[in-house]
């Protein structure tokens, strides 16, 4: 029943949502998570805890960096339905497709660069940052 309970809770909030939707396929720094669902970095700490909690995402440290991934070495047993299943009925749906515009966006920066930006209250995409591709922006130098 534990089980149950942790996955229906992750589930039942948009930004989780979204973020299984942005980590599907790929692994993303915490950093770009925070960008992608314009939140506080505490809120968005707070949201993967909860998905980690039901065991539908795991991380790995490198460095100073947290880097977030679906659960691959020890789901839940019904963890990859249920992810499946989140993929299939947020296919076409339209937060979702924007997300993935803007996370192809943030995906350009490497994470040095934008947090340097969020530290300056600066958004990946705001008027004069967005599709930058000046090896400043690029190599996080």
């Amino acid at each position: 029943m534990h089980d149950l309970l942790a996955i229906t809770k992750a589930l039942a909030d948009a930004n989780r949502i979204r973020i299984l939707c942005a980590l599907q396929g790929r692994e993303l720094c915490v950093c770009q998570l925070q960008e992608l669902l314009e939140l506080a970095p505490s809120t968005t700490s707070k949201h993967l805890a909860i998905l980690a909690a039901a065991r539908l995402v795991e991380y790995r440290r490198e460095g100073r960096w947290a880097y977030y991934r679906l659960a691959a070495s020890e789901p839940m047993p019904c963890a990859c339905d249920i992810l499946g299943w989140v993929a299939r009925h947020t296919e076409d749906d339209r937060v979702i497709g924007e997300d993935r515009a803007r996370l192809a966006r943030i995906l350009d920066l490497s994470p040095e660069a934008l947090v340097r930006l969020q530290a300056r209250g600066e958004r990946c995409c705001s008027p004069g940052t967005c599709g930058s591709s000046t090896a400043d922006t690029r190599e996080g130098t």
